[in-house]
C-alpha cells in the first residue's frame, strides 16, 4: 500500500542544480574507480546519512510515495542521503559497490496527471536490488518503463522532475536519462560527468522502445534531428539548461586536466569549485564568487538552492582493501568528508535531521557553520576551510590502512572483528568532527 509523506519545505521554483561524476579505474591515480556527487537541494532540506540493512521479504510493496511497487525476494544493504520526507535517495551505495547518484533532467514532456515514481526513489530502488551496475540498468530501466517517473501533478506538491542517473560499480559505469516512461541508456568509456542537462544522442546504447513514437507522436522527433534518433535532442528543455551546461563544461575540464591521475582529493576539489563557469580551464576557484557553481551557495534572497550533501566513492575491484565512502555534509567546501565503510554499522547521528533546525544533527551542525561562513565574509571561511582541512588530513591518513586491516581481517575469517573495528572508527571519527564543528559555531547560530 502507499505511504504518505508530509509535503517537502521548498517552493516549486527552487534551483535545479547537481552533479554527478565518475573517472573509470583506467583514468585514476590509483587504478580504482572513483565516482563523486555533490547534491544541491532547497538550503535548509536537511539530507542525513541512513543505513538499511539487507532483508527477505515475502510479498508486499515497496516504499514509494504515489505508485505500488511490488517488493522482491531480497534487498541489499544500503547507505543513501535522504530528504527527510522522501522514500528515496540523492546519492548512495550498496554492499556491491554499487553507487548511484540523480539529477534533474529539464525536458520538454507536459506534466502528467499519472502518478509515477520520483526519482529519488527509482535511486533507492536501484540500491536495494542491484549487485552490479549493469543489473541497476535493467532494474532501473525496467521501473521506469512500467511505473514511470518525470514530472506529474500531485497534491502532496512534491516537485517532480525527468532524471539523469549515473551508475557505477568497480569496473564499469552507465548514464541513464528518463523521460516519463522512457529512457536511454550510454555506457561510459573513462572519464564521465553528468548535471541537469540532457546528454544522450545518437550514440545511446539502447533506448526505450516507445521513445521514438512518443517523441514522433509530440512533434519533437520531426524538428529536424536527422534520420537517426537522438534521444537527449528530441526530448531536452534546452532553454532551462543553461545552468546544467555551464557546470557541466566546468567539470568536464577539470576532470579532463586531470586524466589520469584523478583520487578522491582530485574529485573533491571539482565539488568544492565556486568558477562559475565562463572560463572552463581556469585553476580551481577556492572561494564563494556568484550565485553559478559546481559548489553551490545561497548567496542571493532569490536563490534558495544549495550544496547539502556530497558523496566520493573510492571503489576497489582487487580486494587489497575495503571500498571507502567518504560523505559531506552540507556544503562542500566547509564540511569534512568523512570515511565509511558498509561493512560496518554507520554511526547513528549521521542519521538525525528532520524538518526543523536541532542541535543533536550533524547535518544541522554543518548547516549552521556554513551559514555563518557565507555571512561572515572570504577571511572567516578561509579559517574554517584551514581548520576543517587539518581534520581531513589526518583521516586521509588513516582511512586507507583500515581499509586494508579490515578487508584482511574479513578474509581470515574474523569478519565480527573487522565489523567492530570500522563501527568504532567511523564512530570515533563522527564525534570529534562534531565536537570541532560545534565549537566552530557562533554562539548567535546556536538553537534554543
Amino acid at each position: 500500500m502507499k505511504m504518505h509523506h508530509t509535503k517537502p519545505p521548498y517552493s516549486r521554483d527552487w534551483d535545479e542544480s547537481c552533479d554527478t561524476m565518475v573517472a573509470l579505474n583506467g583514468s585514476t591515480k590509483g587504478g580504482n574507480t572513483v565516482f563523486a556527487k555533490n547534491s544541491d537541494r532547497p538550503h535548509n532540506e536537511p539530507q542525513p546519512l541512513i543505513q538499511v540493512e539487507a532483508a527477505d521479504h515475502s510479498g508486499g510493496f515497496s516504499r514509494t510515495q504515489f505508485v505500488d511497487v511490488p517488493q522482491v525476494g531480497h534487498t541489499y544493504r544500503h547507505v543513501g542521503s535522504k530528504p527527510y520526507w522522501c522514500a528515496g535517495y540523492e546519492h548512495g551505495y550498496n554492499e556491491h559497490q554499487v553507487v548511484i547518484g540523480n539529477e534533474a533532467l529539464p525536458s520538454l514532456l507536459p506534466e502528467s496527471s499519472e502518478p509515477k515514481l520520483v526519482g529519488m526513489e527509482v535511486l533507492r530502488l536501484g540500491l536495494e536490488r542491484s549487485k552490479s551496475a549493469e543489473e541497476a540498468v535493467e532494474v532501473i530501466t525496467a521501473l521506469v518503463s512500467e511505473f514511470g517517473q518525470g514530472k506529474f501533478w500531485n497534491s502532496a506538491r512534491v516537485r517532480t522532475y525527468d532524471n539523469i542517473f549515473l551508475i557505477s560499480d568497480p569496473a564499469s559505469a552507465y548514464v541513464v536519462e528518463c523521460v516519463g516512461h522512457d529512457w536511454a541508456v550510454k555506457q561510459v568509456e573513462s572519464i564521465t560527468s553528468i548535471s541537469n542537462i540532457a546528454q544522450i544522442g545518437a550514440d545511446a546504447d539502447r533506448v526505450s522502445p516507445g521513445a521514438k513514437a512518443k517523441a514522433t507522436k509530440l512533434g519533437l522527433f520531426e524538428m529536424g534531428f536527422g534520420d537517426k534518433f537522438a534521444f537527449g535532442s528530441a526530448f531536452a528543455d534546452l532553454e532551462n539548461s543553461s545552468s546544467g551546461l555551464a557546470r557541466q563544461c566546468r567539470s568536464d575540464a577539470m576532470l579532463g586536466r586531470g586524466a589520469g591521475q584523478l583520487d578522491v582529493r582530485a574529485m573533491i576539489e571539482v565539488l568544492t569549485d565556486h568558477s562559475d563557469g565562463e572560463n572552463t580551464d581556469e585553476a580551481r576557484v577556492v572561494d564563494l564568487a556568484g550565485d553559478l557553481s559546481i559548489c553551490l551557495h545561497r548567496n542571493t534572497v532569490d536563490s534558495t538552492g544549495a550544496s547539502t550533501a556530497s558523496l566520493v566513492a573510492d571503489l576497489c575491484a582487487t580486494d587489497e582493501r575495503l571500498p571507502i565512502y567518504w560523505t559531506g555534509l552540507y556544503s562542500p567546501c566547509m564540511t569534512v568528508f568523512l570515511p565509511n565503510f558498509i561493512e560496518g554499522e554507520l554511526p547513528g547521528m549521521l542519521g538525525i535531521g528532520g524538518e526543523f533546525e536541532s542541535t543533536d544533527s550533524p547535518w544541522w551542525d554543518f548547516y549552521r557553520l556554513t551559514e555563518h561562513g557565507v555571512k561572515a565574509g572570504p577571511e572567516v571561511r578561509a579559517e574554517i576551510r584551514s581548520e576543517l582541512a587539518n581534520l581531513q588530513n589526518e583521516l586521509f591518513e588513516s582511512a586507507y590502512e583500515v581499509a586494508k586491516n579490515g578487508r584482511e581481517l574479513i578474509e581470515n575469517g574474523v569478519g565480527d572483528s573487522a565489523v567492530e573495528m570500522l563501527t568504532k572508527y567511523m564512530a570515533e571519527n563522527a564525534e570529534r568532527v562534531i565536537l570541532k564543528v560545534k565549537s566552530m559555531i557562533p554562539a548567535t547560530r546556536s538553537v534554543s
